[in-house]
């Protein structure tokens, strides 16, 4: 549904687009919710685990940056996962101001499991879309995000 919005033309232009974008990410979203291939996860507990495991133990605030999330918003799901026995806090060697994230053994065993079926189905959900349209997609996406910095 486009904007009811009536003005100028780029402003009308750029809140259709808007919508378009939103209302997409938003089913893609809830279409993979549906499919529980994040098990009892959030969005942001299943990041967390993803970044550790593909990345490797980090700051808590560089997780944070990673997902756009504010440091107390972070906190609470990394407090979560530890309730959850999925990651724990290590104080840094070189500073113990700073607390490392590292995955737990049961973290690990739970995103290495999940992550390929996860990965499948976004695989499968962007398959109505062509290679070459994808890579225009997300070139166009990336402009956008990157259009501040």
């Amino acid at each position: 549904m486009p904007t009811h919005f009536q003005g100028d033309p780029k402003i009308v232009q750029a809140l259709d687009v808007f919508i378009k974008l939103t209302r997409a990410a938003d089913t893609v979203d809830a279409r993979l919710k549906k499919r529980g291939t994040m098990r009892e996860l959030t969005i942001s507990q299943f990041g967390v685990l993803e970044i550790l495991y593909h990345l490797g133990p980090m700051p808590q605030c560089k997780l944070a940056s990673r997902l756009l999330k504010s440091s107390g918003n972070i906190t609470l799901v990394i407090d979560n996962l530890e309730k959850m026995g999925l990651v724990q806090r290590m104080a840094d060697q070189n500073d113990r101001r700073v607390s490392q994230i590292v995955l737990t053994a049961a973290g690990e065993k739970l995103i290495a499991e999940i992550f390929p079926q996860h990965a499948a189905a976004i695989a499968e959900e962007f398959s109505i879309l062509t290679g070459t349209e994808q890579r225009t997609l997300g070139n166009l996406l990336r402009k956008l995000g990157l259009q501040a910095a």
